[in-house]
């Protein structure tokens, strides 16, 4: 069943796509049974009142109305659109004519039109059928009309109306021969160094006159303006000119029309492939310790925090901070780490920026001192910070085991570890990191601290281990 129903929309789609539009020189009105008619325009107040009908009057007065689309074409000259009605009324001596008029469904512009017929002529042919053509009410191209017919003088009830879809450029005639539909075919040229696109336009011989818009924009719902557009004249034999862009963007695209009215528009949009820069626009808050991310352009990627290592160049994923989004990111509280970073990841692959890699941020030290079988913590900040320590037995290069000791301690003060026998001969690990923010990189001093009187300092490389003499290493955070 579904095939079917598919097959006859294609079906559908086709016809609309290659119906032949008859051609017309003029337009005009023409009236059969040798009745003279006239047209003339008339406002949309004019005749909008309906009365009662007659008694006399039969309600099919107007038997039927079809609507068709002609093409106007003048030789030499581009062709039009045209709206080809016609009805079928049974002539009464309360019938003085007809009104034909179109309304707009995109626009709400209205064209009326009134029809009549010489008294003495259609008395003679009270109660026969008149058949009534016009053609001269033009139109846009894909526009959604509205088409009413009524008799003069208005009679309540007795009216027919029709909604009617004009082509639209897909269908050949239209794409071929009307000016809205010859968007031109353009090529470019980009020069990075000067960040300069060339595009050249070959248009249809119908619009070599016509002057031709370019312009660059980025690609959301529509496609918004990236600076002015440019203005290729139709007098100019050589129609080339050179835009000027800021960034090279996936969304950004190149869109050429005439300037016409209801213009067609060609798009172009070569540098799907260019993702690098999005990933740039990362703005960190220092008041509200907001790390924040907004694409220059709709991409749909998973961000993450993560942490940078520095003995294999990967950047590990800090939990509960994946965020799939299309649009802006933001993370709260996040803390100022030359190794806290923001990692993107497409369908194309993953990239990975570092916010606070350079730059003067502020920072946080931890240091630890083996005193009478006690391990002594100590944090320094140029900020109020709040802290949490773990020790933990290394058991292998990756991995610490907790041994349930866990301490919470303030900037200025420090927390006393009582060392056991079980954890002499054991790789010891002091873990410490902030509490006072929602993501923050954790540090790690690894020591076997059993005989040792001295310190160590964490410079921010996890699963570190000192040696047993005293070592002053600048903190990276």
């Amino acid at each position: 069943m579904t095939s079917i129903y598919v097959q006859i929309l294609l079906i559908l789609f086709w016809n609309a796509d290659c119906q032949i539009i008859p051609r017309i020189e003029e337009c005009g009105l023409s009236c059969s049974q040798g009745i003279h008619c006239k047209s003339k325009p008339s406002g949309v107040i004019f005749n909008s009142f309906c009365r009662d009908a007659p008694a006399s009057l039969s309600s099919m007065v107007l038997n039927s109305m079809k609507i068709s689309t002609v093409m106007k074409c003048v030789q030499g000259s581009s062709c039009s659109l045209h709206l080809n009605i016609k009805g079928t009324l049974s002539l009464d001596e309360n019938v003085r004519g007809l009104e034909i008029c179109s309304l707009s469904l995109d626009t709400q512009e209205s064209q009326c039109i009134s029809v009549r017929f010489t008294r003495k002529k259609s008395k003679m042919l009270n109660g026969k059928k008149v058949h009534i053509q016009f053609n001269c009410i033009e139109v846009n191209v894909a526009q959604h009309i509205y088409v009413t017919m009524k008799t003069i003088p208005n009679y309540c009830e007795v009216k027919l109306s029709q909604e009617y879809y004009v082509e639209d450029c897909r269908n050949s005639d239209v794409g071929k021969y009307i000016p809205a539909c010859l968007a031109g075919k353009f090529d470019y040229n980009v020069d990075r160094a000067r960040k300069l696109i060339t595009v050249n336009v070959s248009i249809s011989n119908f619009a070599q006159d016509q002057d031709y818009y370019v312009r660059l924009c980025h690609k959301w719902f529509t496609c918004e303006d990236v600076g002015a557009f440019a203005v290729i004249k139709g007098k100019e034999s050589f129609k080339s000119v050179s835009l000027k862009y800021s960034q090279l963007l996936p969304c950004l695209c190149i869109e050429g029309w005439l300037a016409i009215p209801d213009a067609r528009r060609i798009q172009l949009c070569p540098f799907a492939n260019d993702t690098e820069t999005l990933w740039d626009n990362i703005v960190y808050n220092p008041l509200t310790q907001t790390l924040a991310w907004e694409p220059a352009c709709p991409v749909l990627v998973m961000v993450n925090l993560c942490r940078f290592m520095k003995s294999n160049d990967d950047c590990e994923d800090i939990e509960n901070s994946s965020k799939n989004s299309t649009e802006k990111v933001k993370y709260s509280r996040v803390e100022t780490h030359p190794r806290l970073c923001m990692k993107f990841t497409t369908k194309q692959g993953s990239w990975i920026k570092c916010p606070f890699a350079h730059g003067e941020f502020p920072a946080w030290k931890m240091k630890t001192a083996a005193v009478a079988e006690q391990i002594q913590v100590f944090f320094t900040s140029q900020s109020k910070a709040q802290f949490s320590v773990l020790v933990c037995n290394r058991t292998q290069m990756a991995s610490c085991e907790s041994l349930g000791m866990h301490y919470s301690v303030s900037v200025g003060d420090s927390v006393s570890i009582p060392m056991s026998q079980e954890m002499c001969g054991s790789t010891i690990c002091i873990q410490g990191w902030r509490t006072d923010v929602d993501y923050s990189i954790p540090l790690q001093i690894c020591d076997t601290y059993c005989g040792f009187h001295g310190q160590s300092y964490g410079d921010g490389n996890p699963a570190k281990a000192m040696t047993h003499r005293m070592r002053s290493v600048q903190s990276l955070h």
